[in-house]
């Protein structure tokens, strides 16, 4: 099934590396892993930035439709996801969302 929404998240390098790795596998996608209508959840480490610096994690949410990211993020499983980004860009790093709709195949 083509997922047509998807929610994107841009780490920047943490200041502890090995602490941001331990929380963000231990306690914040088992979180994210509850939220509602989530159908993959995908990380890169492996990034190299044509411009600029690469970032350190770039994590990919697919749902089915926008409606169902929508919900999902406002849901109180959505609400413990964002209060742990919260947290982690407190202690280890700066991160970047983005929501991508649908996407047009122009090739």
């Amino acid at each position: 099934m083509s997922t047509t929404a998807r929610f994107l998240v841009f780490w920047d390098r943490p200041n502890d590396p090995e602490a941001f790795d331990r929380h963000y596998r231990e306690v914040h996608i088992p979180l994210a892993r509850k939220l509602p209508g989530l159908r993959s959840y995908v990380i890169t480490d492996d990034q190299v930035a044509v411009r600029g610096e690469a970032f350190y994690r770039i994590a990919e949410l697919h749902w089915d439709s926008m409606e169902d990211l929508r919900a999902s993020i406002t849901s109180p499983e959505g609400q413990a996801v964002a209060d742990d980004v919260n947290v982690m860009t407190e202690k280890y790093a700066a991160c970047r969302n983005m929501v991508l709709g649908p996407a047009e195949e122009v090739l």
